[in-house]
């Protein structure tokens, strides 16, 4: 069973290469999030292909896509809906927002207002909305898969922290390789014409969840997220155990400090254990294993943690990036 799905990976990257150059790592982990049962943050300047990406992916699984741009006039009746009277009826009828699909793509997801921050977060979590005095259930399979861009901050609201911890990913879309840049450029725009076909069908998809059930995550490997974890709360390590994380001959701000617990303000909750956990059991098993090793755990660490943790002012003085401290921490904690 596991080498069948390793199979079904391998085919599915290679038909999103078709359309997406250079994407493959950033395909495969939306397909780890999707059969993880988690929502993705995708962040990178414009222009990289983020709502291409999404769509090629919705197209690949079979499934029903809407895309919503974000803007800050509007409201949450726009994505969930609203109840609409109906003259001749002499009642209010329902009608559903484009938040009833089964992959949504919120674009630009900053630029929402606090009570479409909170629809979202309703839907995110419990997969269902609320519309006049009734509660409505989602589509499933519900994957939300939201961007935001990290250099225009004009007319953006910084997303409330409850909701980031509703991410199970964050990734970052870099620019492409100058090989890759050629190929695009020698595309001139026109990867969107270009046909993918379906390749994970219903019962593929529920058979990799049932799968990735089912494989082992050793008690040891448990206690190195959980290790992991502790390490990116300071108070809670001072305190307990009283060890500072860097080596005193190297600095990690570029600066008289050597201590990583000073480059924190406060760290990953244990929501981010669990989605490491259901992370790393996907990884295993996209590559033909029925195990966790802890290779799997730092594959997927930064993608996990990078949107949950909150830097002190120290380290974002000195530019120090998330993904620099989740480094780090995966150095110092043993490996179990």
């Amino acid at each position: 069973m596991n080498d069948n799905i390793k199979k079904i990976v391998e085919i599915f990257t290679n038909e999103a290469g078709k359309r997406l150059i250079g994407q493959e790592n950033l395909v495969t982990n939306i397909l780890i999030a999707f059969v993880a049962g988690g929502h993705v943050l995708l962040e990178g300047v414009p222009g990289l292909a983020k709502t291409l990406t999404v769509k090629t992916v919705a197209q690949m699984l079979g499934l029903d896509f809407k895309r919503i741009q974000f803007t800050p006039d509007l409201l949450p009746a726009d994505i969930t809906g609203t109840l609409i009277y109906e003259q001749n009826k002499g009642a209010f009828s329902v009608r559903k927002g484009p938040v009833f699909s089964n992959i949504i793509l919120a674009d630009e997801v900053n630029r929402a207002p606090a009570k479409v921050q909170s629809a979202m977060l309703e839907a995110m979590e419990e997969h269902h909305v609320t519309i006049g005095e009734k509660t409505y259930e989602l589509p499933s399979p519900f994957f939300l898969l939201a961007t935001q861009n990290p250099i225009e901050q004009e007319g953006t609201y910084n997303l409330p922290e409850a909701e980031l911890d509703r991410f199970l990913m964050k990734l970052i879309i870099d620019y492409p390789s100058v090989d890759d840049e050629i190929k695009i450029v020698k595309s001139c725009g026109n990867a969107s014409s270009i046909t993918v076909n379906q390749v994970i069908s219903a019962d593929d998809f529920n058979s990799m969840v049932s799968a990735s059930e089912n494989v082992n995550l050793d008690d040891k490997i448990i206690k190195y997220i959980v290790s992991i974890l502790n390490v990116t709360r300071p108070n809670s390590v001072i305190t307990n155990r009283g060890e500072h994380f860097a080596n005193s001959n190297t600095s990690m701000f570029g600066s008289k400090s050597s201590d990583i617990t000073r480059a924190i303000q406060f760290g990953a909750s244990p929501r981010a254990g669990i989605a490491m956990a259901k992370c790393a059991k996907v990884k295993a098993l996209f590559e033909g294993r029925d195990f966790v090793l802890p290779e799997d755990i730092k594959a997927v660490a930064c993608n996990v943690l990078r949107h949950r943790i909150v830097l002190s002012y120290e380290a974002a003085a000195d530019n120090v990036l998330p993904d620099d401290i989740i480094k780090r921490i995966l150095d110092f904690v043993p490996i179990p």
